[in-house]
């Protein structure tokens, strides 16, 4: 298995984007880049999976383009934060936003590093090609997953922490369960594209990153919960400029721009609106 060391309304699409070509990557301190006057800097991340395809596709090819390095940890916010009080650190660290405030109380984050970068919402996916369920309403949802020969979710992340709470509330929780694969870590589409699962439910954005499958949907509104995620560098942080520097790339409009493009919604263009 891969080691990995909104309000949002979706269309449904495939998870191919398109490469932003018209966009100019930006000096993360402002203006274009010009390598000549940066030093090589090396930044280390412990990140959710939920950003890793904007992350991957738009902001770290922007951040090297400038002459860094980034060294890059992905896994569900659940097992991050289980490495962080293990005693794993690194400079930067981009999760959901109450483990991000319980680190801060405990001294463990820079409060005042704290950066809002984008919002998810937790959706459906189906391998490429098969037929889209209905999920446009709470019984059309209840009824997919009943149908469902298995359902693929996330054991640590917040998608599978919310999803267990939402079968328990529609009274299937035992049927789908019985039928249910839970991976410990990772990307739940993947499972589709193996055939192991009918249906996978994760974070829209962590849905988008696998190829060969389609988005169905997002949850239904009265099901739906949205998950903000932020940026912030550890007090003992090694590169701590580095971090701060990362942190302004990931908090501007190119990568707003990225994170639309990948199911995110961007924070920073709510606050300063």
């Amino acid at each position: 298995m891969k080691n990995h060391v909104q309000s949002l309304t979706l269309r449904r699409s495939t998870s191919v984007i398109r490469p932003m070509t018209n966009i100019v990557a930006p000096n993360p301190s402002g203006g274009r880049i010009k390598r000549e006057e940066v030093l090589v800097q090396t930044v280390r991340v412990m990140s959710t999976l939920a950003v890793e395809l904007a992350m991957k596709r738009y902001i770290l090819p922007a951040w090297t383009q400038a002459g860094n390095n980034a060294q890059m940890f992905w896994n569900p916010t659940g097992l991050l934060m289980e490495k962080v009080r293990l005693g794993a650190r690194s400079d930067v660290l981009i999760a959901i936003d109450e483990p991000i405030e319980d680190l801060a109380e405990s001294g463990i984050i820079s409060r005042e590093t704290i950066c809002p970068i984008a919002q998810a919402g937790f959706g459906i996916a189906v391998r490429k090609g098969a037929p889209l369920p209905d999920l446009s309403s709470v019984e059309a949802f209840r009824t997919a997953l009943l149908q469902a020969r298995s359902v693929a979710y996330s054991l640590t992340g917040a998608s599978g922490i919310h999803f267990l709470k939402v079968i328990e509330q529609l009274g299937i929780s035992d049927h789908v369960k019985q039928r249910a694969l839970a991976i410990p870590s990772g990307f739940t589409a993947e499972k589709l594209v193996s055939g192991q699962a009918d249906l996978a439910v994760q974070q829209i954005s962590e849905l988008m990153s696998i190829e060969g499958v389609e988005i169905a949907g997002p949850f239904p509104e009265p099901l739906q919960k949205r998950t903000n995620f932020s940026a912030a560098i550890f007090t003992d942080a090694r590169e701590p400029l580095a971090a701060q520097r990362f942190i302004e790339l990931l908090s501007n409009g190119y990568s707003a721009n990225a994170y639309e493009r990948c199911g995110l919604l961007p924070l920073q263009s709510q606050i300063a609106a």
